[in-house]
């Protein structure tokens, strides 16, 4: 009779194993841990659930094994050292200026503009699934290709290279580099001159990255600029590409103005963009921004939890949800929501909730819990609560947070 493996046992049989491995009593292994025997029984018995980080860690410690190992995952999570790396091969992407200083590209042949702007879009919607490892290995090559194909094709190969930027920055956003998306958005900025709607879908990044970096005044004012350098004369008689930009940059604004503690100012400039967002629709995503009427309602739960009203966030939040616009926009999108919407729920003194949120959001899109920085953050303040979900709890040890 074969025993089971350890690896599937549940966790509390995990405990008895590793236990008996070390050779310790149930008494010594209790008073090792400052806990009763009784307690340790439980424990093993399944009685008494390990749904506190603080504990599952002292208790990996008096048994010498990662606290991961009690989970039955792999004992190094992977996900810090791929965000680390996919980083670091998009910066030698970024730092290799081939085209200029004519560098040879070797064997490898110059695609096409047609072929680049095929790779560029099929980046575009792996980015919007929050496939983010997957997109951090393609653009590397992505962008050695695209910016080939530019040089070759200069008119052509215009649109994809400022697209690769623009996918560049917002990757490099989500993954915690700020700085290094701003050289991105830079590009993507330079690559548009000269085209006010290039320029305007660039400046989308730039909204983001600024915001990022903590320049709420300068987002506030470049965004203001390029919003009304496209705002049509009559909202009524604009085209929905040029809404789209104009009120996503609206929406930039406003969020940097709520960053900046201008409520008043972010709740105007969402009005506006929620004018133009009634002319469109949900349901759309011109030049990759999904707006529409529920991203303008998204936005406002931001501004809100921004601004700290975080009872407000979170009662807009659940209405939000329950708008058919909110099945209709990118994962990616939704999922980021779903962060903030966990912020606000926390600072509302409601772990439960923020748990539930959080879980939705590894739901549809792991990678923005376990490859975001921003992600990682929420769980591991979610996992120190003594109310939060074990399965939350479990997954904070995993990924190595709290």
């Amino acid at each position: 009779m074969t025993s089971t493996p350890p690896e599937v046992l549940p966790v509390g049989r995990r405990v008895a194993y590793w236990r008996g491995r070390r050779r310790l009593s149930q008494q010594v292994f209790a008073d090792r841990l400052g806990k009763s025997k009784s307690w340790v029984d439980k424990v093993e018995r399944g009685v008494r659930a390990l749904d506190r980080v603080s504990t599952l860690r002292e208790v990996a410690a008096v048994l010498r094994i990662d606290a991961a190992v009690l989970l039955g995952r792999d004992v190094q999570p992977t996900e810090v050292t791929e965000r680390a790396a996919g980083v670091e091969l998009i910066r030698a992407a970024l730092s290799r200026y081939e085209v200029p200083l004519g560098r040879s590209a070797g064997n490898r042949l110059v695609l096409p503009a047609g072929q680049v702007a095929r790779q560029v879009t099929h980046a575009w919607i792996s980015f919007q699934h929050a496939r983010y490892p997957q997109v951090a290995e393609l653009l590397p090559e992505l962008l050695a290709d695209v910016e080939r194909a530019h040089a070759s094709d200069p008119v052509a190969a215009r649109i994809p290279l400022v697209e690769a930027y623009r996918i560049a920055a917002s990757l490099l956003v989500k993954l915690g580099a700020p700085d290094l998306a701003w050289l991105a958005v830079d590009r993507a900025m330079i690559a548009g001159t000269g085209d006010r709607l290039l320029v305007a879908a660039a400046a989308v990044q730039l909204g983001q990255v600024l915001r990022a970096s903590g320049q709420w005044r300068v987002a506030r004012s470049a965004m203001l600029a390029a919003a009304y350098r496209i705002a049509p004369p009559v909202i009524e008689f604009g085209p929905p590409p040029e809404l789209s930009l104009c009120g996503t940059l609206l929406v930039q604004a406003a969020l940097a103005a709520a960053g900046d503690g201008d409520d008043a100012a972010a709740a105007d400039l969402l009005d506006e963009a929620a004018a133009m967002a009634a002319r469109i629709g949900d349901g759309h995503d011109h030049h990759h921004t999904g707006f529409g009427p529920t991203t303008v309602e998204l936005a406002r739960v931001a501004a809100a939890a921004e601004g700290g009203n975080s009872a407000d966030a979170v009662a807009r939040h659940e209405k939000a949800t329950t708008r058919d616009g909110w099945r209709w926009l990118p994962v990616e999108h939704r999922a980021a929501h779903l962060l903030d919407a966990a912020r606000a729920y926390l600072r509302t003194g409601d772990p439960i909730g923020a748990g539930r949120a959080l879980m939705e959001a590894d739901r549809i899109a792991p990678a923005e819990i376990r490859h975001r920085p921003a992600g990682r953050d929420v769980l591991a303040q979610i996992a120190r609560d003594p109310a939060a979900p074990t399965m939350l709890v479990h997954l904070a040890v995993t990924l190595g947070v709290g």
